[in-house]
């Protein structure tokens, strides 16, 4: 499978652009363990292009987790233009325009899964990215707003016309959040239409390799995109079966990535959100107190010296 000249293998997995999520260390950690493609935390245009130092610096990636996207949203025609252009000054090996992103601050102000409520603009905006930058440029969407606006299986050859060198459709609607099950019949829908030359990437509701392979012989998609599943569990994309002290060992690793990256507070912020979601810590009897000493604790040492204390009864 290859965008634009990214070759990828057979039956990739990606890791998906995750707000607060998929920041460096954390990226580069799921490359490790088998990601064929990551994607930072997805970038406000507007924020920018007012060069607003917290939204510039989601823009750094390291060459050990290429290939590597940069994801971006916004409801201004020129200023996602303009952002894509310093965006593509970055080196990233791809540009994704997020039309998927259903929280009320992003789709609520029309931006993110709001431009499916406009789509003219939404292809507007696509095809003036295409035309501006020389590196590819994909797109992530959902399957519609609602139930009663079910798109997709037009509104992707519209975008493959645009120019788009790949399409990530997430299986639920936008008025569905992250609620109920992903759907997946239309995105091999898409998939099986004679008009798409593109990749198509699935995403929704895989947990394991497992439900991946699933999912490639079921819809036949090309990619599969993982996301909240990989919340402290960056082994996910592995397919060799890891020790308990071994995954431990990794989350260290991100914490003390994090802190080397960001710095000590924002470090431990970024680790805490996949200390309380890993599957590593579920079951053990009698744990609330030590999880909630874990998401508390405000130094690394402090962090670390619970997570050791931890590891004696994994």
């Amino acid at each position: 499978m290859k965008i634009g000249n990214i070759e990828f293998g057979e039956r990739p997995l990606f890791l998906a652009p995750m707000e607060d999520v998929t920041d460096i260390g954390f990226r580069r950690l799921c490359k490790r363990f088998g990601a064929a493609m990551v994607y930072t935390e997805f970038v406000s245009a507007e924020a920018l292009v007012r060069d607003v130092k917290s939204t510039v610096k989601k823009l750094n990636i390291s060459d050990d987790e290429r290939p590597v996207g940069i994801q971006i949203y916004g409801r201004d025609i020129d200023a996602m233009v303009e952002a894509a252009k310093i965006v593509e000054q970055a080196g990233p090996d791809l540009i994704d325009l997020n039309f998927g992103c259903p929280v009320k601050k992003v789709a609520g102000k029309g931006a993110g899964a709001g431009m499916l409520q406009n789509i003219p603009k939404l292809l507007e905006i696509t095809q003036k990215v295409v035309d501006a930058v020389n590196i590819p440029v994909t797109v992530k969407t959902r399957l519609g707003w609602n139930h009663d606006q079910l798109i997709i299986t037009e509104l992707a050859p519209q975008l493959q016309q645009c120019g788009i060198k790949a399409l990530t459709i997430h299986g639920r609607t936008r008025s569905q959040m992250y609620t109920g099950n992903a759907d997946w019949t239309l995105i091999g829908e898409v998939k099986r239409d004679p008009r798409i030359t593109i990749p198509i990437i699935g995403n929704g509701d895989i947990h394991s390799i497992e439900e991946a392979d699933q999912a490639f012989d079921r819809y036949g998609v090309d990619a599969v995109m993982i996301g909240r599943a990989t919340f402290g569990c960056p082994w996910l994309f592995s397919h060799e079966q890891l020790t308990n002290d071994q995954k431990l060992d990794i989350l260290e690793e991100q914490l003390r990535i994090n802190v080397e990256m960001i710095d000590e507070p924002r470090g431990i912020l970024h680790t805490r959100r996949h200390l309380a979601a890993t599957p590593l810590f579920k079951g053990i009897p009698n744990f609330r107190q030590t999880r909630i000493a874990m998401l508390r604790a405000t130094t690394m040492d402090e962090l670390l010296s619970i997570l050791e204390d931890t590891r004696k009864i994994l």
